[in-house]
């Protein structure tokens, strides 16, 4: 038995160790989402796989989704190289109940692995192509609290993120600074609504997220990287979804906007 794409063809042997496998195809909805991503998710650790890669599998099985989620690794490139690729981004789900019984699932709702590495032609040319599709409709976060922050405790910049804003959206390093560089790249391509969606268990985890993004935006309309306009497209709550406070939040916005 192997966890990959061709392992899993062999059914009974997977029943036979008392391990489900998707209902659904998972190399159709594998290829749906490379073709026409609509899901993006920023931080593929564990937490991901189990957690909200779980909920898109019950969501494949009852045929609200369609396609898979499109994975983006900003920090430890290895977790594609050895964790997702080898496997064809298939996951082993175990639950340990209150009863002590175990539930054992494959899970096939990650559909790409791709490292958000400026450095890395490819890997950076299939991001811009995945943030400049029409379909894509979220992006969502697990990236920690620390993933948002863009200051020391004494105001100045962390020197990481000092260099984004001198070297702008083509060098972005780390996990902000290569969001912003892909709404830039979306907002080139048509000026596409997106949601942007912190699914890290932190307060004010939207309202955190806003921040960065204008924050990072505003720093390289500075520099001269970016302009009015382009700001304005980060901003606009009336026009597009953006990340904002759960408290502030207008549930008209899906409607006006159509991002559902």
């Amino acid at each position: 038995m192997k966890l990959t794409i061709e392992g899993i063809k062999d059914r009974a042997a997977w029943e036979k160790a008392g391990i489900a496998l998707p209902g659904y195809d998972v190399e159709k909805i594998s290829e749906k989402a490379k073709e026409e991503p609509g899901w993006v998710h920023f931080g593929i650790g564990n937490i991901f796989r189990i957690f909200i890669g779980g909920i898109a599998d019950g969501l494949l099985e009852e045929g609200v989704l369609d396609r898979g989620i499109t994975c983006v690794e900003t920090f430890d490139y290895d977790v594609v190289d050895k964790i997702y690729d080898p496997y064809d981004n298939l996951g082993l789900s175990v639950i340990l109940h209150g009863d002590g019984t175990r539930e054992y699932k494959v899970l096939g709702s990650l559909a790409e692995a791709v490292k958000a590495q400026s450095s890395d032609l490819a890997q950076w040319n299939r991001l811009k192509e995945i943030f400049t599709s029409k379909s894509l409709q979220m992006v969502s976060f697990t990236i920690t609290e620390k993933g948002y922050a863009l200051q020391k405790a004494d105001g100045t910049w962390f020197p990481f993120v000092e260099a984004d804003i001198k070297n702008g959206p083509d060098k972005a390093t780390g996990a902000m600074a290569v969001l912003v560089a892909m709404l830039y790249e979306r907002f080139k391509a048509g000026r596409y609504p997106i949601a942007l969606v912190s699914m890290d268990n932190c307060s004010k985890n939207g309202a955190k997220l806003r921040e960065s993004v204008l924050t990072m935006a505003e720093e390289w309309k500075k520099q001269g990287f970016v302009d009015d306009d382009f700001i304005t497209y980060v901003s606009d709550e009336k026009s597009r979804c953006l990340p904002m406070d759960h408290d502030r939040q207008d549930h008209s916005t899906s409607e006006r906007t159509d991002c559902r």
